[in-house]
């Protein structure tokens, strides 16, 4: 899975300590999401390289099929609240 059009997908890779930090807060969050590894996954690898311009930077997340590369918390809290605000506790 690359993108999720209705939730939220972590592309990580392993030994990246930004996603490493990234799933951590995420997990705290209590924000449903999806990870995958762009190491095992060519379509998420190509997915990452779409949005970040040509590159495989990781972290990179798609909330609701809009991406974000390299985002803080804070970023993917403001885009679940924009495109995706179902994912919110109690679904605000």
């Amino acid at each position: 899975m690359t993108e999720d059009r209705d939730g939220i997908v972590v592309h990580w890779r392993p030994m990246c300590p930004y996603c490493m930090k990234l799933r951590l807060r995420l997990r705290l969050s209590k924000l449903p999401y999806t990870e995958v590894n762009i190491w095992r996954d060519p379509d998420a690898a190509a997915y990452v390289r779409s949005v970040a311009d040509g590159n495989e930077t990781v972290p990179t997340v798609s909330v609701a099929g809009h991406g974000l590369v390299n985002p803080s918390l804070g970023e993917i809290e403001r885009a679940v609240a924009e495109y995706a605000p179902h994912l919110l506790p109690g679904g605000r």
